[in-house]
């Protein structure tokens, strides 16, 4: 059931439709990127940054400068010098800490792990994030801690990653990446800004204005941001692992992903969720092999 301010930010966007559908898509595009405030957790979150406190301190702490505004990349070192780099992207509404048992897991596998706070979220600045500001973020990320031979992310997260390696942002050329890890991420940013405006109940002339602001800021329509399609263009190794239980991300992304071609695997992760999939030792460790496995062998697969 929406909440008292929902309704009312309903009510509104349903009169706006009638007298100013573009003002009322340009306001339900800044909805859809306004996130939340990181420095207002809930004793539970609160509870597991403490708790990864420890693992927080073995990292250097890189500050990035992006035209958005200061993001931090979290720089995890492995014991031996001249290790492979790994990329790790989480997703909308968490941070480097919920990523913990991945970066460990490819930390084992002997990877530099380099995972970036995304602007508005852990100990980046910002409350605004959309694909352009994610990918912005990326790109810097490569710029100065790159390249790297794996990026995993997490849902929001995986869509990013396929967003910076398809170079579909304007302004910003493709980050190179021998192979990518999508962790139940979504294979199709149309569709959510679709169930984004049936949560709003946002009527078609404001439907269209929100989906013309994906052109204004990111230099393409909104139906190029495919995943899935990019995925099939790109023909990088990637491993799909997702849930057949997840009810954030349903589990038809994952089999989108898959019909992209042979460079494509999927692990089904059953009883794993959205979120728990990220602690589970076993998908850890499926994604940490993969990301070393040689180039021969992953195209092979």
């Amino acid at each position: 059931m929406a909440t008292f301010g929902f309704q009312v930010i309903r009510s509104i966007f349903s009169v706006a439709e009638h007298f100013a559908p573009r003002l009322s898509g340009r306001a339900a595009f800044a909805l859809f990127c306004r996130t939340a405030d990181p420095n207002r957790v809930s004793g539970k979150e609160a509870s597991m940054i403490a708790d990864a406190a420890a693992f927080m301190a073995e990292a250097r702490h890189h500050c990035l400068t992006t035209n958005y505004g200061r993001v931090t990349a979290h720089d995890f070192r492995p014991a031996a010098e001249g290790a492979p780099r790994a990329l790790v992207i989480h997703g909308w509404g968490s941070r480097t800490e919920h990523m913990r048992r991945v970066v460990e897991s490819l930390r084992d596998e002997g990877f530099r792990v380099i995972s970036l706070d995304l602007p508005g979220h852990g100990a980046s600045s910002g409350r605004y994030l959309n694909m352009a500001v994610a990918v912005a973020a990326v790109h810097a990320t490569a710029q100065w801690l790159g390249p790297f031979q794996a990026v995993v992310g997490h849902s929001f997260g995986g869509a990013v990653a396929v967003n910076a390696a398809a170079g579909s942002v304007r302004g910003f050329d493709p980050i190179s990446a021998q192979r990518l890890v999508l962790i139940a991420s979504p294979s199709s940013m149309p569709a959510l800004f679709e169930d984004f405006g049936r949560f709003l109940k946002l009527g078609p002339r404001t439907q269209t204005a929100l989906a013309e602001r994906v052109q204004v800021v990111a230099g393409r329509p909104l139906e190029d941001y495919v995943a899935a399609t990019q995925l099939r263009e790109l023909g990088i190794p990637t491993l799909v692992v997702h849930a057949p239980d997840d009810k954030e991300i349903s589990f038809e992304n994952a089999r989108q992903f898959e019909d992209a071609g042979r460079h494509v695997r999927l692990m089904r992760a059953p009883g794993r969720g959205h979120r728990r999939i990220l602690a589970d030792g076993e998908v850890t460790a499926a994604v940490a092999a993969f990301a070393a496995e040689p180039a021969a062998r992953a195209n092979a697969a």
